[in-house]
């Protein structure tokens, strides 16, 4: 299975989200799990790398070619943390996707960005969101929330901004940001074309 996190806009959690999916992936043991940096400053590579992931192996694949190469596999889950603003390899990723997470905040111009990425995304895809960083409890999450309802898109998850504030290639993962994203996984895997 091909998980792609995307979003064209950038610092919205896009690593953050494929890291967490992995260790999550990584946890359920069934699988072999490959986390696919395909950006080009590597933040995933860099995290992994100085806090690696047990039952995680990474593939850097920072092109086209790379990133369709590293998502041919049969067996496993890759989990493909895609780069802001480069179009060609977004598209690369999600003509070999299974289910795409788009990572995004509330409030603000995100709605946009995640429309454009829906847009460049096959019809037969399943795509939901995951609202990042967000602070529980405020008007603006539950208008991002009722926004989300209102377009037919599926929020997979909400992640709290204390579990985002704790993540980073120093910080190891923690297990609210491991369950939550693990509750994330298994909507993605239902869903799953």
């Amino acid at each position: 299975m091909n998980i792609v996190v995307s979003n064209v806009k950038g610092g919205v959690g896009k690593t953050t989200t494929a890291v967490y999916l992995a260790g999550a992936a990584a946890q359920r043991g069934r699988d072999a799990v490959y986390l696919v940096d395909a950006d080009r400053q590597a933040s995933s590579a860099e995290w992994f790398e100085t806090m690696p992931i047990s039952g995680v192996e990474l593939v850097e694949a920072p092109s086209e070619r790379t990133v369709a190469k590293a998502m041919e596999g049969e067996d496993g889950i890759a989990v493909v943390d895609t780069p802001p603003g480069d179009e060609r390899i977004v598209r690369a990723a999600l003509a070999r996707a299974d289910a795409l997470v788009i990572p995004t905040r509330a409030g603000g111009v995100e709605p946009n960005r995640v429309v454009a990425t829906l847009e460049m995304t096959p019809a037969n895809i399943p795509a939901g969101v995951v609202i990042c960083s967000a602070r529980l409890g405020t008007r603006d999450l539950e208008a991002t929330v009722e926004w989300w309802a209102e377009l037919d898109v599926p929020v997979w998850g909400i992640i709290p901004e204390r579990v985002s504030i704790a993540s980073g290639p120093a910080a190891r993962l923690s297990s609210e940001g491991l369950d939550l994203y693990g509750q994330v996984l298994k909507k993605v895997m239902a869903r799953r074309r």
